[in-house]
């Protein structure tokens, strides 16, 4: 397994790689090639899988010298515990079903090649975050998912839209990542290494985790807790968290498959897992310290913004995108009040149940000629059986629905991590809120899609979409119910596992910690989301163009949740126009004052260019050319006396002696 390990990320990369070099017009060998790769990250991923089930099983695979300089090596290697083990199956899973439903979505679009090709990307490199043994890997595989999702989100980049939602998530969550690069070099410099596990010295180690809670920084504030709050921040960017969240909703503007992706098993998995893997850097401040309540609040208050604001959408995905964004506020609550095995159960049960939402999501824009308003939309449930069955369970499993669903024990896992939590209540009362917000929009979104009738005007004739597509979703809906039974309090086998443990049957665990207590608040939740939503939302006027029951009563409110509280407005006043006033000032500077002095410069330089020329050609020239013709001539003269004829040089030299006998006599003489 150890050699087998870096397989898992770079069947899919590979695949990627050769993709890339096929024309547009190999698309059914792009997409075999695609899923081919992904395909044997899935046979390993189950394998590494299966070896963690023993109790304390951590794999970490020879690491190897990426360069040096000096003294010092850079290596890079993989490991395999519990926590990258069920990444890893849930990735490679969930992507496989949302790639073969790619197969029949996307069929009919031009670049149908190259979209397998990115999505090969995206899942290798999200492969390689979650099986990295060191930080710089990590980071490295983080950049890639980063740019695979600017591709897949302005996949369309020819509609304005998509290309814009595009360079707004690169350009968000490179505000996140700078920070994430920022800790990285802040542990390096401490540590000396960025391995996770390296036989002792690694980061996440004794000696390292010492070192870092040993040393102080700014305020008194030890450098295990400023590198954690960093890598929060990096965390907060790619998991869409308050304020750096606004990227998330816009990510809608890719192709469906694209959206389930992202927001199921892919990008915003990234920063959950990223402050899960680092978590004993995090804990080293106490359950209490300033990592772990930043980490708690930011999580807490994610979770009720986005639920509030998913209230007020029309845009079916939208109001997925707001969701996902919510669910991710929970998985951080859940890590800031030291529940990583809640936080990671609810990561990978949301991804079934939300890439089951988006795919269900998708199967109604299809059938629905790529129509998303759901004020257009009713009635569907008659003509889309089989996409309202699978949705209604995605559906089940995201509000909370007792006893069947996995989202109802993972949020019960949450609540009592929140609960228990020593930092206070604040985190435990804004899930609560937000859970109960959950069972009321989406008991909303699908009563205004599959109930009622038809409203005019609408949709004409919709479809149901073919099996390739509504095949990955009965599969995604039987894995969101199947796997609440590991999560149970009876058999809290994935907690166990995560911690590294055996699970045991627990009988009585209702009665333990306030477990009943919980349970019916659960109960109250979804049961008052439910009856409220049904209440106002059960007999909706049959014209699409009527406004909304709530909107009506609400007005200025409804408008400020429909706009996102504004967020997208503040960064355009705020960061936006800001920037774009000192570019335009930096514009006119360049075109005032450095195009003219470069013209002058160019001016300056060309005149005297043209006085060399003619100094060159006029002066130079010539006096060369006379004092080389006279060398010439002159050389010709005395090259004209070179016979080579022995006589000739003979009497020259005999006429020499002569003279030379004459001038002796004479000058003797006088």
């Amino acid at each position: 397994m150890p050699a087998l390990l870096a397989w898992i990320p770079l069947a899919p990369l590979l695949a990627a790689g050769v993709i890339a070099f096929l024309p547009d017009g190999r698309g059914k060998l792009a997409s075999k090639l695609a899923v081919g790769g992904l395909f044997v990250s899935l046979i390993i991923a189950l394998g590494a899988l299966l070896c963690t089930l023993k109790p304390g099983t951590v794999i970490v695979a020879p690491s190897f010298e990426w360069f040096s300089y000096g003294d010092v090596l850079l290596k890079l290697g993989f490991l395999l515990d519990p926590l990258s083990a069920g990444m890893a199956g849930m990735v490679t899973f969930v992507a496989m079903w949302i790639f073969i439903y790619s197969l029949g979505y996307m069929k009919e679009d031009q670049r149908f090649g190259r979209f397998f090709g990115f999505l090969s990307l995206f899942c290798g490199a999200m492969l390689a975050v979650v099986l990295s043994n060191s930080l710089l890997l990590l980071f490295m595989a983080w950049e890639l998912v980063g740019l695979a999702s600017y591709l897949l989100i302005g996949f369309h980049y020819q509609r304005p839209s998509a290309a814009a939602a595009a360079q707004k998530a690169f350009i968000t969550t490179r505000v996140g990542d700078m920070a994430f690069l920022l800790g990285l070099i802040w542990l390096y410099r401490q540590t000396g290494t960025l391995l996770f596990f390296d036989e002792g010295r690694g980061l996440l180690e004794t000696g390292a985790l010492d070192s870092l809670a040993g040393t102080t920084t700014i305020g008194g504030l030890t450098v295990s807790a400023a590198a954690s709050l960093l890598l929060l921040v990096g965390a907060m960017g790619k998991s869409g968290q308050v304020p750096l969240h606004v990227w998330l909703p816009d990510a809608m503007e890719g192709p469906t498959p694209v959206s389930a992706l992202i927001h199921a098993a892919t990008m915003v998995a990234a920063g959950v897992f990223l402050v899960a893997r680092m978590m004993p850097v995090f804990e080293l401040g106490g359950a209490t310290g300033p990592a772990m309540t930043a980490t708690a609040w930011i999580g807490g208050i994610t979770a009720l913004y986005a639920a509030l604001v998913a209230v007020a959408q029309y845009d079916f995905k939208r109001i997925l995108a707001y969701s996902t964004v919510s669910q991710l506020g929970f998985m951080m609550v859940a890590l800031g009040t030291g529940g990583v095995a809640a936080a990671m159960f609810h990561l990978i049960a949301h991804a079934f149940f939300k890439a089951l939402l988006f795919l269900s999501a998708g199967s109604v824009i299809h059938g629905c000629h790529e129509e998303q308003d759901i004020r257009k939309m009713g009635g569907l449930r008659k003509a889309m059986p089989k996409t309202f069955l699978a949705y209604a369970i995605g559906m089940m499993a995201l509000a909370g629905f007792p006893f069947l669903f996995s989202g109802f024990w993972s949020k019960e896992a949450i609540f009592h991590s929140a609960q228990v939590w020593p930092g206070g209540m604040g985190p435990f009362v804004l899930t609560v809120c937000a859970a109960l917000l959950t069972a009321f929009y989406m008991t909303r979104q699908a009563l205004l899609v599959f109930f009622g009738e038809p409203r005019k005007p609408g949709v004409d004739h919709p479809h149901e979409s073919p099996p390739v597509m509504t095949v990955p979703l009965f599969v995604l809906a039987a894995s969101a119910v199947l796997l609440s039974l590991i999560g149970t309090p009876f058999w809290p086998w994935f907690e166990e596992w995560i911690h590294g443990q055996a699970a045991e049957f627990h009988g009585g665990a209702l009665g333990e910690h306030g477990a009943i207590g919980l349970l019916l608040l659960s109960l109250v939740i979804v049961s008052v989301g439910v009856g409220a939503s049904w209440m106002i939302y059960r007999k909706v006027s049959s014209d699409s163009a009527a406004p909304d029951p709530l909107g009506a009563k609400f007005g200025g409110l409804w408008g400020f949740l429909e706009r996102a509280m504004g967020f997208d407005a503040l960064y355009q006043k705020c960061v936006v126009e800001p920037l774009a006033f000192f570019a335009g000032g930096v514009d006119m500077v360049e075109r005032m004052v450095f195009a003219p002095l470069m013209t002058f410069a160019m001016s300056c330089a060309r005149a005297c260019g043209l006085i060399s020329k003619a100094t060159d050609e006029r002066a130079l020239n010539p006096g060369f050319d006379a004092t080389c013709g006279g060398l010439k001539g002159r050389a010709a003269s005395v090259s004209s006396s070179q016979t080579g004829r022995p006589q000739a040089y003979l009497r020259v030299i005999g006429l020499g002696v002569f003279v030379l006998l004459v001038l002796y006599f004479w000058l003797g003489k006088s």
